[in-house]
């Protein structure tokens, strides 16, 4: 696995397909992100965002298709390589995942000592300026009950970051945050994208806020890429799924039901039904 030029795309998929227990997530779904962009994946609720992400890390496989995430196919990989990959992305979960138990310094301190062997010193400057790069340098001896949810969101960015990652994966960042907080985030992400030249990928369904920094986005509806383009673009598209989306209308093909039998018939008829 080598590091890819500007030109190259980082994450490649291309043509996968995926189901659980015979539901389709995923039907011939391809996209991309190259080197020093910010790619946003956008979509309704149950499109299969976290999925793509479980597909990128080789944490499932795709019944069929190409997943390519720095050159190596993903699924062909053995364990070791797979790890070696996995060392070289950061990933921001949705819930930030801090462990409780550890202070802010040990929580973004956890992947250094779990990959690394450096002298403490140095380990500690390190992870203090981890936290400078998120504005909580002051906050290293805090317990993670004692922070506030974007504070905690802002943790979880330091330690994904500790490894000083190629590609940047963020899931969900902006939830449950504030006005300023979220401008935080945004400014974070836009911030080290730059700073760091990496190649950042945003999974959210947060339209607005992920079109002020992507440089690409895809919108995923209906097991695959709907619309692709800049935020401006995917604003402009005819489709109505899309038109839908962009903007939070409450009608259209995205029905708000999940499919069940006829609600009159479930509640009147049949009392087993």
């Amino acid at each position: 696995m080598t590091a890819p030029t500007a030109a190259e795309p980082v994450v490649e998929v291309s043509g996968v397909r995926y189901a659980i227990d015979g539901r389709r997530i995923f039907d011939n779904l391809s996209l991309q992100a190259r080197h020093g962009e910010i790619t946003a994946v956008l979509g309704p609720s149950g499109t299969g965002k976290t999925t793509l992400l479980r597909l990128l890390m080789g944490a499932i496989r795709p019944a069929a298709g190409r997943v390519t995430v720095f050159g190596a196919q993903v699924p062909a990989l053995k364990r070791a390589d797979l790890y070696a990959l996995r060392r070289r992305v950061g990933m921001l979960f949705q819930n930030g995942a801090l462990m409780s138990d550890l202070s802010v310094f040990e929580n973004v301190a956890f992947p250094l000592r779990a990959h690394t062997r450096l002298p403490e010193p140095l380990l500690r400057r390190l992870v203090l300026m981890k936290l400078q790069a998120v504005g909580l340098r002051g906050a290293a001896d805090l317990a993670p009950a004692a922070l506030s949810g974007g504070m905690a969101r802002r943790v979880a960015l330091a330690r994904a970051i500790a490894m000083d990652p190629e590609l940047l994966i963020y899931d969900e960042p902006f939830v449950g945050l504030d006005p300023i907080s979220l401008g935080v985030i945004l400014r974070l992400i836009q911030s080290l994208n730059a700073t760091l030249g990496i190649t950042t990928i945003v999974v959210t369904h947060d339209v607005q806020e992920i079109s002020r920094i992507a440089h690409q986005s895809y919108l995923l509806a209906n097991g695959g890429v709907v619309a692709a383009g800049s935020p401006a673009e995917l604003r402009a598209a005819a489709a109505p799924v899309v038109n839908q989306f962009m903007n939070g209308l409450p009608d259209g093909p995205v029905p708000f039901h999940v499919p069940a039998p006829d609600y009159r018939e479930q509640l009147l008829g049949n009392p087993d039904a």
